[in-house]
């Protein structure tokens, strides 16, 4: 039996446990905190833009489960705001005990509150990792799903201190890097002169504290517009988000909400003072992350070097996805690499040659473009995602852009890889 150790449960290590245990494997997810998803829990957008030909291509490669997950849990589809087209919006208060569910029907061990900060690894191959309490996990292959954001030490240096985001480093503890435990230089984002990382785009503010008309236009049509006050206007707050795919000059004009189950607020953050001044939100309070007023997180702080297999360079047994695997922004994105990551931690166990998912698929040109792009010095002044930026437009130029969900599986399988993560290989 070979076993894979997934250290980080966002959605790219819930999806690379997946993965892997439906290629066979034994399989432990680690997560640091109490809960599943990590962003997750506060994002909620979906199949917007690319990102639904991106969830069409991970249901043909046999490994849609997440996206189902999300389409069960969704609480608007097919919806419309500025810049993007047929989004669905699931409802994060919902889909954590789902996924969790599904994880554990597939027979994944989930460790909770349960932090690595220490491994066992010897030239390059990786024996095992280690647990703050000293407890020794061994395994055959791990994947590095640990993401980019935090410790609190980047969010004071980089940004406007710590806000107390979801990842709550204060409670569990900061993240700690698998791959630079094992001596693998990290990579990080130049979003500003003299900074690196990128500021997380968006809040959660409660329904509660909101106006009854306010909620009304969000549960009718799952977005809600309110136009800003010159005063209030900050255009500059754009150029440091994560999300530049909503770097529009509409999320500095207009106050933006969306459903999620809680209000997502898309700005970075606002001082309750102002947004208090906004009518319908005299009561406004945050709840992701706690101090929204000042700021939110800081991202794309450690990016591992990695194969378009998604094992990390210089390694023989790592492998990592989402935010890890480069400059990646969404939910869909991390979903799609984990499940490489994953499928690939039990190739490369077995001894097989690894999977790289052909540039004929949108997910094989969006993984191997980023590398590209580092080659030649720009990956990593840029954001990357199927919804919009740079990735979007070359998607729509390549005619790899698709809404026909049976053409999408038709190309699939055009390239022999119809169900492919569905395969058990041992």
């Amino acid at each position: 039996m070979v076993k894979v150790v997934v250290v980080g449960g966002g959605w790219a290590g819930v999806s690379a446990a997946l993965a892997a245990s439906q290629a066979g494997a034994e399989v432990l997810l680690v997560e640091k905190t109490d809960l599943l998803l990590g962003a997750g829990l506060v994002g909620g957008i979906f199949r917007n833009n690319g990102r639904f030909t991106a969830a069409e291509e991970a249901l043909a490669l046999g490994g849609g489960a997440p996206f189902k997950i999300m389409d069960e849990a969704a609480k608007h589809r097919n919806i419309e705001f500025p810049g993007h087209r047929h989004a669905s919006l699931y409802d994060v208060t919902r889909v954590e005990p789902q996924m969790r569910r599904c994880l554990e029907e597939a027979g994944v061990e989930i460790l909770l509150e349960t932090r690595i900060t220490g491994v066992r690894v010897r030239d390059g191959t990786l024996y095992g990792v280690i647990s703050e309490e000293g407890y020794l996990h061994p395994g055959d292959s791990f994947v590095d799903c640990t993401g980019t954001s935090g410790p609190m030490g980047n969010c004071i240096k980089h940004g406007n201190g710590c806000v107390m985001c979801i990842q709550r480093c204060p409670a569990f503890g900061p993240r700690v890097s698998l791959a630079a435990r094992v001596g693998v230089k990290e990579m990080a984002a130049e979003k500003r002169e003299g900074f690196h990382g990128a500021m997380s785009g968006s809040g959660e503010l409660t329904r509660e504290s909101l106006e009854p008309f306010v909620l009304e236009g969000l549960d009718q049509n799952g977005i809600y517009r309110v136009p800003l006050p010159p005063r209030l206007i900050r255009g500059s707050k754009l150029t440091g988000k994560a999300c530049q795919q909503y770097a529009l000059p509409e999320y500095a004009e207009n106050l933006i909400l969306l459903d999620t189950g809680h209000v997502k607020v898309m700005t970075p953050y606002l001082p309750v003072s102002e947004l208090r001044g906004i009518p319908g939100f005299q009561r406004a309070r945050y709840i992701d992350p706690y101090a929204g007023a000042r700021g939110n997180s800081i991202r794309f702080t450690a990016i591992a070097p990695r194969e378009n297999s998604l094992l990390v360079k210089g390694t023989a047994n790592l492998f990592c996805a989402g935010e890890k695997a480069g400059v990646f922004v969404g939910h869909t994105e991390a979903v799609v690499t984990g499940l490489l990551a994953g499928h690939n931690a039990v190739r490369g166990a077995l001894g097989l040659p690894l999977l790289e998912l052909p540039r004929e698929t949108a997910i094989g040109d969006f993984i191997a473009f980023f590398e590209e792009e580092l080659m030649r010095g720009e990956a990593l002044k840029k954001s990357y995602t199927f919804s919009g930026s740079i990735y979007f437009a070359r998607m729509q130029a390549l005619g790899l852009y698709s809404t026909d969900a049976r053409a999408i599986a038709a190309r699939v399988a055009s390239v022999g890889l119809d169900g492919v993560f569905s395969q058990r290989l041992l």
